[in-house]
C-alpha cells in the first residue's frame, strides 16, 4: 500500500512563496528550504519507480536543477507545487531511460553509412561501370530495349511482350542473347 503525504495548506503557501522567492529573486535560501523539503520525497519516490540510488540521486539532483530554472514557469492555478515538481522528476526519469535504452540518434545518420571505398576500388569500379556501359551501347537495339526494361526498369517479361508487342519467347530469346553477348564483351576487358 502506498503511503500518501499530505500537505498543510500552510505549509502549501509557504512552499509556493519559496518557489516564488527563486523566480523573482533567484534566492539561495529559498531553493534550500525547497530542496530540502522534496529532495527526500523525489529520491523515494524514484527508487520506489524502480531506480537505483545514485540514478535516484541523479535525477533528483536534475529536478530540482530545473525547478531552479523554471520557477518563474510555476502556475498554482494549473497544479500544485508537488504535482509540478514531481512531474518534472518523473519526464527526467523517463528521459534517462530513453537514453539507456537507445543512444541519442542524429536523424541524418538515421541509416547506417556503409564506410567509403578506397580510392582504388572506387576507380575499379567507375571503369568496370563505364566499361559496361560502353558495351550494353554495342548491343543492337532491339536486346538493349529489353535489357533496360527489364533491367533498369526493373519490368515483368510478360510486361514486356505486351508493351513491345513481341510473343514472350522473343524478349526471353532477346535477353539471352544480349547477356550471352555482353559476357563476352566484359571477358575481353577483364585482366
Amino acid at each position: 500500500m502506498q503511503r500518501r503525504v499530505v500537505t498543510s495548506p500552510e505549509e502549501s503557501r509557504r512552499l509556493e512563496a519559496l518557489v516564488s522567492d527563486i523566480a523573482r529573486r533567484r534566492d539561495r535560501g529559498a531553493f534550500i528550504a525547497l530542496f530540502s523539503h522534496f529532495a527526500p520525497r523525489l529520491k523515494s519516490f524514484m527508487l520506489r519507480g524502480g531506480a537505483d540510488p545514485e540514478t535516484a540521486e541523479e535525477i533528483v539532483q536534475e529536478a530540482m536543477i530545473t525547478v531552479w530554472n523554471k520557477a518563474e514557469q510555476y502556475d498554482p492555478a494549473r497544479a500544485a507545487l508537488s504535482t509540478w515538481i514531481f512531474t518534472i522528476a518523473r519526464n527526467k526519469r523517463i528521459d534517462m531511460l530513453r537514453r539507456q535504452v537507445r543512444p541519442e540518434i542524429d536523424p541524418l545518420d538515421a541509416f547506417p553509412v556503409e564506410p567509403e571505398a578506397p580510392a582504388d576500388a572506387r576507380l575499379a569500379l567507375e571503369q568496370a561501370s563505364a566499361d559496361l556501359r560502353g558495351s550494353i551501347a554495342r548491343l543492337p537495339a532491339e536486346q538493349r530495349q529489353v535489357l533496360q526494361l527489364a533491367f533498369f526498369e526493373d519490368k515483368p517479361h510478360s510486361v514486356i511482350s505486351v508493351e513491345l508487342g513481341l510473343p514472350l519467347g522473343t524478349v526471353k530469346s532477346r535477353i539471352r542473347l544480349a547477356l550471352t553477348r555482353l559476357r563476352g564483351m566484359v571477358a575481353e576487358h577483364m585482366p
